[in-house]
């Protein structure tokens, strides 16, 4: 049977399935498959509808979030105390391990490795997902501790090849099937902690927990099973909590390395290292050879003596702006113009300098 399929049947088919409560997102699903299967004669639907804006209904963006560890122990309470024996297990699998629903439903037993403490996913939703193996945690290790024990008590035993969550409404009764929905167990378990979110949120809230505490992007995306680090990024929700811890740890850093330094003897700033004055004590200081050396320099600055002082070898460097020379320092010439021989033998005058003079003034 041949059918005429071109952009209003598509249209039309959108619409239908819309009034059927249909979401967008699975009916654009639904028209890419159709197309696809049409081959070439599909793919000239696909750029008329393209170019019309007709392709793709709008889809509305579900922001996820992360649930608050107050919700979280609201949630785990009630169900904890809810008929369903899925229920406590399956959330703790979902909290603790950020598993896909569809991960939890169709788990085995052969898939928990008890002795080693880790579980491995077996069919998931992406590729990166298939296989990825995950530790069992304390609180989930005892969860499902305790789980196995009512398991035994009901079946006789755990086989490999037995769904982990069976098959069966209100009670579980053929472990070869696993079970096909928890929706309702899960909606009242919700209501009853009066927590707002989707299933789906606690796998959010794991990823979002995992990113807070450090861990590499690496090590969330083998625990959850992404094959990138834009996907990540869509489910880790940094709270702001988090953000705020985080901004606070710089100032308690810089505040700690301020005390370490102010740990450590600072110089006074009146000790005579710094150029200070020497502190007053009851006993005078000993005079010391440049002080001597001083007064000294201005006696002869009174007396203002002439003398003239022979040199052997090389001239001695005079100091810029002093009238002491390198080989005479400490010791304050006078006034008057000096008279020195020189290595060639003449005698030379020099005159002090400006500020040499001012010093015995």
């Amino acid at each position: 049977m041949l059918v005429d399929f071109n952009e209003a049947v598509v249209a039309k088919y959108q619409n239908d399935r819309l009034s059927e409560k249909a979401s967008p997102k699975t009916i654009n699903e639904e028209v890419g498959f159709l197309l696809r299967i049409l081959g070439e004669p599909g793919d000239l639907i696909r750029v008329r509808l393209r170019k019309k804006k007709m392709l793709k209904l709008k889809t509305r963006e579900v922001i996820g979030k992360a649930y608050s560890e107050d919700e979280k122990q609201r949630m785990l309470a009630e169900a904890a105390k809810a008929r369903s024996p899925h229920i406590y297990l399956a959330l703790t699998l979902a909290l603790n391990a950020g598993m896909r629903d569809g991960e939890i439903k169709q788990l085995t037993w052969a898939q928990i490795n008890f002795a080693k403490q880790y579980l491995a996913v077996g069919r998931a939703k992406t590729a990166g997902g298939e296989g990825r193996t995950i530790p069992l945690n304390s609180e989930l290790f005892a969860v499902l501790t305790n789980y196995v024990e009512w398991y035994k008590q009901k079946f006789g035993a755990t086989k490999p090849e037995w769904y982990v969550f069976p098959f069966g409404s209100p009670q579980p009764t053929d472990p070869t099937r696993h079970v096909t929905t928890l929706k309702t167990v899960w909606s009242n378990v919700r209501a009853n902690a009066g927590v707002k979110g989707r299933w789906h949120d606690n796998r959010h809230t794991l990823i979002t927990e995992l990113a807070e505490s450090g861990a590499g992007d690496q090590t969330i995306m083998d625990i959850a099973g992404h094959v990138s680090k834009q996907m990540l990024k869509h489910y880790s929700h940094i709270r702001m909590e988090a953000k705020r811890s985080a901004l606070e740890a710089i100032v308690r850093k810089s505040s700690a390395a301020n005390e370490s330094q102010q740990g450590y003897p600072q110089k006074s700033p009146q000790s005579p290292r710094n150029g200070g004055k020497t502190p007053k004590s009851g006993h005078a200081p000993e005079p010391t050879e440049n002080a001597i050396a001083r007064k000294n320099g201005a006696r002869d600055c009174s007396e203002s003596p002439d003398f003239t002082q022979h040199f052997e070898g090389e001239y001695p460097q005079k100091s810029p702006q002093s009238g002491i020379f390198e080989g005479t320092r400490g010791v304050v010439m006078g006034r008057k113009s000096l008279k020195r021989i020189g290595s060639s033998g003449r005698t030379r005058t020099y005159n002090p300098s400006v500020n040499s003079r001012m010093l015995c003034h």
